[in-house]
């Protein structure tokens, strides 16, 4: 008998354990939306990198990839962005996020923050237990990356600063 207890004991706790390491999207994506907020507030960071047609901020350890007319991808470690650029938009055009809402059904999150000046916005759609496709928005450019519900926050301010940076260069 003493066994069993012990061996329903040891289950129980690595039950409850393994619940509590599971991160709350619930209470994440709340504080992924202030941080998004918070951060489309802030002054824009200089523009540091040149792709194209486009001046942007990239922070330490983020290289790009790759890239092409629109799209540059980026890379930090193992973590991959895509930012895509639409230099025909301003930031206060909506044309960008109506295109990605209309791409993706069931989306957990879709929040818009509107200013004066610009159109933001945040897209998240979770992929599975702990991984979500996150998009980060100001008016013709966006920013989305795969990522674990417990990083949303932190990467969801990197990436609305690299989002608020970008400059088009006139033609």
């Amino acid at each position: 008998m003493k066994f069993f207890n012990a061996i329903l004991i040891i289950i129980l706790s690595i039950l409850l354990l393994s619940a509590c390491g599971q991160s709350n999207f619930k209470a994440e994506s709340k504080e992924t939306i202030g941080t998004v907020k918070e951060a489309l507030n802030e002054k824009a960071k200089k523009p540091n990198k040149k792709s194209g047609e486009i001046n942007f901020y990239l922070p330490f350890g983020y290289e790009i990839e790759d890239e092409s007319a629109n799209n540059i991808i980026l890379k930090n470690g193992s973590k991959q962005y895509i930012l895509f650029n639409n230099p025909q938009e301003n930031k206060m055009s909506d044309v960008v996020y109506k295109s990605t809402v209309a791409q993706n059904k069931d989306l957990d999150i879709n929040e818009q923050f509107k200013k004066s000046d610009e159109f933001g916005y945040l897209i998240i759609k979770k992929l599975d237990d702990d991984m979500n496709e996150m998009t980060i928005g100001i008016g013709g450019t966006k920013i989305t990356t795969l990522i674990k519900t417990s990083s949303m926050k932190n990467e969801a301010a990197v990436m609305t600063q690299m989002v608020k940076s970008v400059v088009n260069q006139a033609k």
